[in-house]
């Protein structure tokens, strides 16, 4: 019976270190012996798709928001809708998403497989994960160390999108429920929210801020008037849909914290923005961000780089697509 407990304890013992080891397969340098040069490659295609235009940069960093916070990192926002499967890129959620951020990821899959020792070797999930670290780099943020080693997912349907992202009128609350529930703390929110330092937005989302935001009170008052009156001005009433505005007004495309500056001034797009000013518990961090920008992008990398760590897939739970819009 003694031989059976300490058989049953070590059992026990490796299935624990398994499971730490699953979660812990991300590494740095992971494809060194696989595809030694990944890194350059993906770089130089995401580089190219950035020149042709900027939309490559806001567009990349957001579908790989969209792909972690649903069902983990692992590339199944990519995935093509069939006959049979509504995936989740054609969730209502997703479908503003830019078609440059998929682009992207195909490009550098491409790149990648044109070299015979790396073909099929590297995952779509890590592919979009290098990409995205890249067009923060070209748009004046900061460079780190990507962790790699995920697998793609097996399945993508857009039920699983549901309730599980971020919308423009949420407060304060509501985004550190949808962040908590992926391991991340309010201060990576924070940080993570001033990726709207970069991007647009149709008039459609903000909307209600600028003529019906209540009864009596048609603009919403944390709005900064002037500004208000200027989204008034590029997003009139019945405004074509398809109208799309820069989120952060002043550098629209520089990575930066500006973000933190415009909350400040109450120009913050969208209510989610807003909210982070106007709640005293998490107004603190933005002062701090708008005064610092290195301590900004120091916590924009922790946070991203735990953003990555969501929810990955191992093992027998995923593979690797030889393209990333189908399933294998």
């Amino acid at each position: 019976m003694g031989n059976l407990k300490v058989a049953l304890l070590l059992f026990t013992l490796d299935l624990c270190l398994f499971s730490q080891l699953g979660s812990a397969q991300l590494r740095q340098n992971y494809y060194a012996d696989i595809c030694p040069n990944v890194e350059t490659i993906v770089r130089n295609a995401v580089t190219a798709k950035f020149q042709q235009t900027f939309v490559t940069v806001p567009a990349t960093l957001r579908l790989f928001f969209h792909d972690c916070i649903v069902q983990g990192c692992d590339a199944s926002v990519i995935v093509a809708s069939t006959p049979t499967n509504t995936a989740e890129k054609d969730h209502p959620d997703n479908i503003s998403l830019a078609g440059d951020g998929f682009d992207t990821v195909i490009r550098a899959k491409a790149a990648v497989d044109a070299v015979p020792q790396c073909t099929n070797k590297v995952s779509c999930a890590d592919i979009l994960a290098m990409a995205t670290r890249d067009v923060i780099a070209l748009a004046g943020g900061p460079s780190y160390a990507v962790e790699l080693g995920r697998l793609d997912g097996l399945s993508s349907v857009a039920s699983s999108v549901e309730g599980k992202l971020p919308k423009p009128s949420f407060n304060v609350d509501q985004l550190n429920s949808i962040f908590a529930a992926n391991g991340l703390s309010q201060t990576d929110m924070i940080a993570l929210s001033a990726a709207h330092t970069l991007g647009f937005s149709h008039c459609n989302c903000f909307a209600d801020r600028i003529y019906n935001f209540k009864p009596g009170t048609p603009v919403d008052p944390t709005l900064n008037k002037t500004y208000a009156a200027q989204l008034q001005e590029s997003c009139p009433k019945n405004v074509d849909p398809s109208i799309a505005i820069s989120i952060d007004p002043i550098t629209p495309q520089t990575f930066d914290n500006q973000y933190f500056k415009n909350l400040q001034q109450g120009m913050g797009l969208f209510s989610s923005d807003q909210s982070l000013f106007v709640d005293s518990r998490s107004r603190p961090t933005v002062n701090e961000w708008a005064n610092n920008s290195e301590a900004f992008k120091q916590a924009f990398v922790t946070a991203i780089t735990k953003l990555g760590r969501v929810r990955i897939k191992t093992g027998t739970n995923g593979n690797i697509r030889q393209d990333c819009g189908i399933l294998n």
